[in-house]
């Protein structure tokens, strides 16, 4: 989750300011997005359910296995196990 905020809090009297453009009707009202930005958003809401709607079983399969072994796929130091590995600790 990001923690840093987009817009910074603005302060009191930039509050009252833009309440005062309101009331009065000067307020600049928000564009909407236009060209490149409006494509890349409408992209980024389809998201990864019309991907892997488009993708076969197999591409699928594939694809959960490289992000298994990616998350997994660490090999962890060995461990010794049995009398051997009890006697070596006590002895240090």
């Amino acid at each position: 989750m990001n923690t840093k905020r987009t817009n910074p809090r603005k302060d009191f009297t930039q509050v009252a300011f833009n309440i005062v453009q309101q009331a009065i009707g000067d307020a600049e009202l928000a564009k909407p997005l236009t060209g490149k930005k409006a494509d890349s958003s409408k992209g980024g809401k389809r998201g990864g359910k019309s991907r892997m709607n488009a993708l076969t079983p197999e591409q699928r399969k594939e694809l959960a296995k490289k992000a298994v072994e990616a998350r997994w796929g660490k090999t962890a130091p060995a461990v010794e196990t049995g009398a051997d590995a009890t006697r070596s600790v006590k002895q240090r």
